[in-house]
């Protein structure tokens, strides 16, 4: 019911609640809502209506957050996105926020990033207090970000395209989509995969990142313990000793090499093993004596 030259900053849910939505739980809405495609934004009722309104707001964020698919493996890197920062004795830009102290200047002087969205007024049907909800409206990529997204939030760039989105009064909507396109106007840098966790909000987060440093690979703990287990368990490997020979040359083994059998032997079985034994010896110097036919050489 605001006028529509006055500004009102309020708090919203993220993720529009459509006003007709009749279900007593807004968590039951059954599509996503969060963002709303320009191309589409007149096909779909939950956004066409609002916008029909003159519902527009303006999200206010410090940058957002996009990841970027590394070819080769399942990992995405992280990176933040925000408007560009003018550097100032006060601030000295974004590599500042690293320490505590200069963290405070850095955001006092920080450009927030001014996305354009929808809104809606819901209101139980038992009643209640009216719960505000909106969207951001996405675009394609601009050239610069297509590499690390294909879509990104459309960005009001400056005072004018501010005014002229929310002044439901005198632009109206198919003006007001005018200024929902892409802009090059954007400053991003690889962080740490820290913010992939929602429950992270540490200045780490925002701190960018060298990808060009070589990572040291960790191994896994299978990995580590198989290392402990070479390191302190495995059994040292002895030189193979060469048998000796008995005065008749045949090979003594020493018992170190000999493996002992699990079972006993059975009455019998060392005498059957000796006799074998000597009789495979005795075809072995019978072979040595007679040369095979297939080496003589052949008579002139």
């Amino acid at each position: 019911d605001a006028d529509s030259s006055e500004r009102i900053i309020a708090p919203m849910r993220w993720g529009l609640v459509p006003s007709w939505f009749k279900e007593d739980d807004p968590s039951k809405l059954q599509f996503n809502t969060t963002n709303c495609r320009s191309d589409t934004i007149m096909e779909k009722q939950s956004f066409k209506v609002p916008l029909g309104k003159g519902r527009r707001c303006v999200v206010l964020a410090d940058g957002f957050y996009e990841w970027q698919r590394c070819e080769g493996t399942n990992q995405k890197q992280p990176y933040f996105i925000y408007f560009p920062q003018i550097k100032t004795e006060k601030s000295g830009g974004v590599g500042a926020a690293d320490s505590p102290e200069n963290q405070e200047k850095v955001w006092d002087n920080w450009r927030l990033l001014t996305m354009a969205g929808i809104f809606d007024c819901w209101e139980p049907p038992a009643g209640g207090d009216v719960l505000y909800s909106y969207t951001i409206i996405t675009v394609d990529a601009c050239e610069r970000l297509r590499d690390i997204h294909h879509r990104m939030p459309a960005i009001l760039d400056g005072e004018e395209a501010v005014s002229k989105w929310l002044d439901f009064g005198d632009v109206s909507a198919q003006e007001a989509m005018k200024f929902i396109r892409p802009t090059e106007n954007i400053a991003f840098h690889p962080v740490s995969p820290v913010v992939n966790n929602s429950r992270n909000n540490t200045p780490e987060c925002l701190a960018p990142v060298d990808l060009a440093a070589k990572k040291e690979l960790k191994p896994s703990g299978s990995s580590q313990k198989m290392l402990q287990w070479l390191a302190t368990e495995s059994p040292k490997k002895e030189a193979p000793k060469t048998p000796e020979r008995d005065e008749s040359g045949a090979l003594q083994w020493s018992s170190q090499f000999l493996q002992k059998s699990p079972f006993r032997p059975r009455r019998g079985e060392a005498g059957l093993l000796r006799r074998w034994l000597l009789r495979e010896d005795d075809e072995e110097e019978e072979e040595e004596e007679e040369e095979p036919a297939a080496k003589r050489p052949h008579s002139q």
